[in-house]
């Protein structure tokens, strides 16, 4: 018999008594060596900046790694499941300006306060592998790193003009700069200044970040096309036009040398060198290009160079067409950016919007070039774009297809040495210089005799002074402490003085998740055979927004660490899954919209286990999920539900004989649900990931058991049933509400962590439905369902459906003219 003493569910006792059993068990969730045997999963979710506070964005993305890293445990996986901290960064100098704090007590206070966060909620990471990138033991890599960079020309150090951010005080890469803003602070416009800078060389792996997004085809679609514009692959030729008077050439690129008889001018970008020299002997055209200048600058402000009013200055020069001879206007104008292509541009108004509207404005002549290529075809207004034509008024190359001109074209300029095809990338080299505190040094130095010198190896870590003045002006902190910027040069032994830029943060994220393969190697980054056997990752998780900026770096990182031989692949991941944001009063839930949801608060009213599952619940995990407390709410009267189910026929379950007998039509009709439900869960965790339907699933199966409740008692379920039933429901519920779960499981009788049970397996034969039900339509419009034994055949179907009640109703009086039997799905009568 049930046991019907009334128990109350009880987060608040049951979760911290399974936290406390799990700390003390450090194998519960460690990775077992290469050597077990099992298959190897590496789930991981992006690692966080320790802000100092969980929110349910967190809890969110970090729910569905949990979930996923339970489930794999239970199919029987050798699982790396790591947590780590993004700890460097400007919000720790801020704190320090604003609570005069130093940054790595601030940090590691915070890391502290969001670990308990973490071990609360249950997640299931090896803290045995944590990661925390302001440490020397980590970044001392970073600085490694950069060495052998630096040593295979992948690092160097240039006058550039930067984005610079007032707010962070700092340079920013390009992929930092989002609508004209910075990342950071969406509202603050950044501005450009010219500075000394290090690089990393990313575009020498242009081509092959490019190909290797082919690969990728567990990656959304949407992030790969993004990342494939953002490298930006151009096909054209380069074409040197050559300045009368001087000899100096202008080298433009362009994919249209097709329509090279049609250029009538020459444009050049205002910061081109040439342009200077222009200005150096004409103060009038130095004016009027500072305008040009200003104008550029409000627009990169603005966030929106391309819909610039276009304005330019002609600069009196003429330069020579290498094909045709002819010279045409060297022109300076406000649309041409300097850090794109050469910084010139040939104008062909003709076949060009762009340099139509320029044209148009200032009388420039216009020419057409290009004709369609049917001969009857009405001719084309001007601009005409398409690409489908043949050459006119080209000299010799009239009649040509675009295609085949080109070709001949670039064989012309290869021949004569004015031009050749060539590839241009959008993709530019990744700035990593930060005048700030709170980032790895750059492990370089600077000699008054020798120049620039790496710091020696067995000198590493450079490491960061702990008591620094920071005030976000005059450039880098470092540079005002004496003990860290003093040093002697390496090679001659004289003074010298340290490099006083830290590296961008995003160098820290680019490569961590090798590390936490072997957290603790203090003689190299990681042992190549760990990363070996774990990489690359199975699953990662994180927000759609690092497309661009951390998931082309970390491919690029891999790529290096692969050529230096530290692992085999070129691909830190297998799939990708970017999950969407937890939105409330209309905007993403952030600190800077003051609209952050406190997990402590969900996990003190409700519990973890019920903040979790809402989580998943609310929306598919790839979709937004607006957040609305009362959901938890009612998830947690639903784990209540499940809590009561359980521990009432816990008793029987313990007490069935394992040879007994599960069989019966109640036991059936139970059995045939719990199996579809193992299924349905099974081919989402291994499929499209539609936690929240799992979880709807789940909540079915608790229904028709519950509404079963008489048979339940009677005895009509054998406890064998029962048994079966209470054990299958809990270990299905096992990797969305693990507490319960677990408390569960003891109280079944079960021995052994849930963790280490095996995930069910779906019996075909017992989820196979005993009925057909089926619906009836009369000209296309539902009458009634009825039901026939499974696997009917059509001739079945259709003497169901005329026996129908509510059909013959319908049809008294009428003709059946014909019937459509859909086998196993519907049937339509069409009646007259």
């Amino acid at each position: 018999m049930a046991d019907d003493t009334e128990q109350r569910y009880d987060p608040a006792t049951i979760e911290p008594k399974w936290q406390q059993r799990w700390a003390a068990d450090a194998a519960l969730y460690a990775a077992e060596p290469a050597s077990c045997g099992k298959p190897k999963y590496y789930v991981l979710e992006m690692l966080p900046y320790p802000s100092g506070q969980l929110h349910m964005g967190h809890v969110r993305n970090y729910s569905i790694g949990d979930a996923l890293a339970r489930h794999m445990w239970m199919r029987g996986y050798n699982v790396l499941h790591p947590m780590g901290w993004d700890a460097f960064g400007l919000p720790a100098e801020n704190a320090a300006l604003k609570n005069n704090t130093p940054p790595r007590e601030w940090t590691l206070a915070n890391i502290a306060a969001m670990r308990r966060q973490m071990e609360r909620l249950g997640l299931g990471y090896d803290w045995a592998t944590e990661v925390t990138t302001c440490l020397p033991e980590y970044y001392r890599w970073n600085q490694w790193f950069f060495l052998r960079m630096y040593e295979k020309g992948l690092v160097y150090r240039k006058q550039s003009k930067v984005n610079w951010c007032p707010e962070c005080a700092t340079v920013l890469a390009n992929e930092q700069v989002v609508n004209g803003c910075c990342w950071r602070h969406e509202e603050t416009l950044v501005e450009q200044r010219d500075l000394e800078q290090w690089f990393l060389r990313i575009t020498a792996y242009a081509q092959e970040l490019l190909d290797g997004l082919d690969t990728l085809d567990g990656w959304p679609e949407k992030v790969r096309t993004m990342q494939r514009n953002w490298i930006g692959r151009s096909e054209g030729t380069d074409v040197d036009f050559t300045i009368e008077g001087s000899g100096e050439r202008i080298r433009v690129f362009t994919t249209r040398v097709d329509t090279i008889f049609g250029v009538t001018s020459v444009q050049l970008a205002p910061q081109h060198p040439l342009v200077k020299d222009f200005c150096a002997a004409d103060a009038e055209l130095k004016a009027k290009v500072d305008g040009l200048i200003e104008e550029q600058k409000k627009a990169r402000e603005a966030g929106d160079v391309g819909a610039i009013e276009k304005h330019g200055v002609a600069t009196g020069r003429w330069a020579v067409n290498p094909y045709s001879g002819e010279p045409v206007p060297i022109w300076v104008a406000n649309y041409i950016l300097m850090d794109y292509g050469t910084g010139a541009i040939m104008s062909v108004p003709g076949h060009d919007e762009r340099d139509f509207e320029f044209a148009t404005k200032y009388g420039i002549e216009i020419r057409r070039v290009i004709a369609p290529a049917d001969p009857d075809a009405e001719e084309p207004a001007l601009p005409f774009t398409s690409e489908d034509g043949i050459l006119t008024n080209s000299g010799e190359y009239n009649g040509l297809s675009c295609e085949a001109a080109q070709k001949k074209l670039q064989e012309l300029a290869a021949r004569a040495g004015f031009g050749q095809a060539t590839v241009t990338f959008r993709l530019k080299d990744w700035g990593v210089s930060r005048q700030r505190y709170w980032g790895t040094p750059i492990p370089m130095i600077h000699c008054e005799k020798d120049g620039l010198v790496p710091v020696p190896d067995e000198q590493l870590p450079v490491v960061l002074p702990a008591q620094v003045a920071i005030t976000q002006q005059g450039g880098s902190p470092l540079g005002r402490v004496a003990e860290f910027l003093h040093t002697t040069c390496p090679k001659c032994g004289a003074p010298a003085r340290r490099e006083t830029d830290t590296m961008d943060t995003f160098v820290d994220s680019s490569w961590y998740f090798y590390r936490y393969t072997d957290a603790k190697n203090a003689g190299m980054p990681f042992d190549p055979a760990k990363a070996a056997y774990w990489f690359p990752i199975d699953q990662y998780i994180g927000g759609v927004e690092h497309a661009i900026l951390h998931l082309i770096y970390s491919r690029f990182w891999t790529k290096v660490m692969r050529d230096l031989g530290l692992t085999p692949n070129s691909e830190p991941a297998t799939r990708l899954f970017t999950q969407g944001m937890v939105i409330k009063d209309g905007a993403k839930m952030s600190k800077s919209k003051g609209n952050v949801v406190s997990p402590d608060d969900m996990v003190a009213r409700y519990g973890a286990d019920a903040t979790r599952m809402y989580a998943l619940f609310a929306a598919p995990p790839d979709r937004d999920l607006d957040w609305q407390e009362d959901g938890v709410a009612g998830v947690s009267r639903f784990l209540a539900r499940v809590w009561r189910l359980v521990t009432k026929y816990a008793a029987v379950a313990r007490a069935a004989e394992c040879d007994g007998h599960s069989d019966g039509a109640a036991a059936a009709g139970l059995l045939r649900k719990l199996h579809q439900t193992i299924a349905k869960i099974t081919q989402d965790f291994e499929g499209r990931w539609h936690f929240n339907t799992c979880v709807a699933a789940i909540m079915e199966l608790v229904n028709e058991i519950q509404a079963a409740d008489a048979q339940l008692d009677s005895g009509a379920v054998p406890p064998l049933a029962i048994r079966e039933l209470l054990r299958t429901l809990v270990l299905l519920l096992a990797p969305f509400a693990p507490y319960l779960a677990a408390e569960l499981w003891e109280e079944l009788g079960e021995e052994g962590a849930i963790l280490r049970a095996q995930w069910p397996v779906s019996d075909a034969d017992l989820a196979r439905e005993s009925e057909l039900e089926f619906p009836v339509q009369i000209n296309g419009k539902l009458v009634e369902v009825v039901r026939v034994p499974a696997g009917a055949a059509s001739a079945a179907m259709e003497a169901a459906a005329l026996a129908g009640e509510r059909v013959k109703t319908r049809t008294v009086g009428k003709s059946v003219v014909k019937v459509i039997v859909i086998p196993g799905k519907l049937v339509n009568l069409v009646v007259k």
